[in-house]
């Protein structure tokens, strides 16, 4: 049997929409409504939120969730999940990071990637969607990716990929779902890893594993995500509530 905690990041500084996980959705929180969904699923032996803020922690535990401080200093999600793994006392031979903007996740999504790690050999994985029109394609914050026949990542790219020098070859593009699993030895070794060119020029940490050579397994998805990063983003999930 395989023992898969999910990991949910929440910082209370953001750019965009500082306190963005304490936001009011329909009368519970963004934090505690990702928290929920993730608690719908019996793959997650456990579900924890890890933050770096005291107000977050103390919301949680106040809706009855799992929290775990982690430090400030974590650059990325992933960093913040393998401090989970290194202070967690109980099994854990998977991981999955959970996007803390995304109140609406599906629980079979995350069912979904979970069963990548059926397949012993699978060291990172995360999910893809087809996308349905041009503008998506075109789009920088649409992150596409590519695959081989064994569904594993070659590449992601804010640029459409692959580029369509024959316009007569019908291309399907793929954008990339951010939900990651990690088996933990793994999560260890590429939290170690040097920042390189790809990622520098892409923004995009995946990248990092790709270049040093670790498989990226892939599986696809027919369902939307809702993630909100702006309090536009916020009006209009409200409005579809």
């Amino acid at each position: 049997m395989i023992h898969i905690i999910g990991v949910i990041p929440a910082r209370y500084a953001s750019t965009r929409f500082p306190g963005k996980p304490l936001i009011d959705i329909g009368g519970k929180s963004m934090i505690q409504r990702v928290y929920e969904q993730c608690k719908k699923t019996s793959v997650l032996s456990d579900v924890i939120v890890a933050t770096d803020d005291q107000r977050i922690a103390d919301h949680v535990i106040a809706f009855g969730g799992k929290v775990l401080m982690t430090a400030d200093t974590h650059q990325s999600g992933t960093d913040r999940c393998a401090e989970v793994v290194s202070k967690y006392t109980g099994k854990c031979d998977v991981v999955i990071n959970i996007q803390g903007d995304e109140p609406f996740i599906d629980p079979k999504q995350i069912e979904l990637l979970a069963s990548a790690f059926h397949n012993e050999s699978t060291q990172i994985a995360t999910l893809i969607k087809k996308i349905s029109n041009e503008e998506e394609v075109r789009n920088p914050n649409v992150v596409k990716a590519i695959t081989n026949k064994n569904n594993q990542a070659i590449y992601f790219s804010r640029s459409p990929i692959p580029y369509r020098r024959n316009p007569g070859i019908d291309i399907s593009y793929f954008k990339h779902v951010g939900i990651y699993g990690y088996r933990t030895k793994v999560l260890a070794e590429i939290t170690l890893l040097p920042m390189g060119q790809l990622e520098q020029a892409e923004s995009l940490e995946q990248l990092r594993w790709v270049e040093n050579g670790y498989h990226i397994a892939l599986k696809e998805t027919d369902m939307e995500t809702i993630a909100i990063d702006t309090p536009d983003d916020l009006e209009r999930v409200l409005k579809l509530l």
